[in-house]
């Protein structure tokens, strides 16, 4: 049989049926909000806040190396909902990251550096990735993200050894990155700091005591902060190279808060 219509300007299948292209208009549908007024560039949006968020993560220098730790709560909302995020990586034998904020953009970059180690590793030229290079990498990469108004929720400690010294910094998601003795993000910047500061004031420090002190403002955030948590990583680099200890679980003594009263 042959064709009779327009061969040039076929007839629909059915009413209202689906274009090439565009959603299809259920019959009936005439909101201007229906899917069919919309494009798929119009339902793409980033989020505008954290979701899964972590807490303080310190840093601290000693003479011979750096001791990062960060416990391993990750928050939705004021949820207490997962409670295995590890964020103290190994990123090399000489580099240790650690991070606070948002878990989902911790696990993003991450996987980025990941990648980027292995390239270095394939090229086997025999050099690795400093701490200054990742550091300076980094406040590139949160300065760039943020200033196309999709920031990386997330702020960052590099810890390593460069060149035999130990190397200490940390970059915010705003790309605002400085290097220091002892360094935590968070609420610890608040409240752990005094602490790590007064005690980097009294002289060098040894691995044991470095440990020691990190262990101790893990305690008083666990106290402190409403969303740290009694489990936590410590990871060390030394000239040696990187070691994270299996995780560490605070006892906690409760015994005086009968005596706390609200104001």
């Amino acid at each position: 049989m042959a064709f009779t219509g327009d061969i040039m300007n076929p007839a629909a299948f059915w009413q209202n049926g689906p274009s090439p292209g565009a959603f299809y208009n259920f019959p009936g549908n005439s909101s201007s909000y229906g899917p069919i007024n919309h494009t798929v560039q119009d339902f793409k949006a980033y989020s505008a806040q954290p979701i899964t968020t972590t807490t303080t993560v310190i840093g601290v220098k000693f003479n011979g190396g750096c001791v990062v730790a960060g416990d391993m709560l990750g928050s939705y909302g004021s949820l207490a909902r997962f409670r295995d995020c590890p964020r103290v990586t190994k990123v090399n034998d000489l580099i240790l990251l650690g991070n606070g904020g948002d878990y989902a953009d911790y696990q993003y970059l991450k996987d980025i550096i990941e990648q980027k180690i292995i390239d270095e590793q394939c090229i086997g030229d025999g050099l690795q990735l400093k701490p200054k290079s990742l550091h300076c990498w980094l406040t590139r990469v949160l300065y760039n993200k943020r200033s196309k108004m999709d920031p990386l929720w997330s702020n960052y400690i590099v810890a390593g050894m460069q060149d035999g010294e130990p190397f200490l910094g940390t970059v915010d998601k705003l790309g605002t990155a400085y290097e220091d003795a002892v360094v935590a993000t968070g609420l610890g910047a608040y409240m752990a700091t005094p602490l790590l500061r007064d005690a980097a004031d009294k002289g060098p420090l040894d691995q044991e005591a470095a440990k020691a002190l990190v262990r101790k403002c893990m305690e008083v955030l666990f106290y402190r902060d409403a969303r740290s948590f009694w489990r936590y990583q410590l990871g060390v680099v030394t000239a040696a190279g990187v070691t994270i200890e299996e995780p560490e679980e605070l006892k906690a003594d409760w015994t005086l808060a009968h005596m706390i009263e609200m104001v």
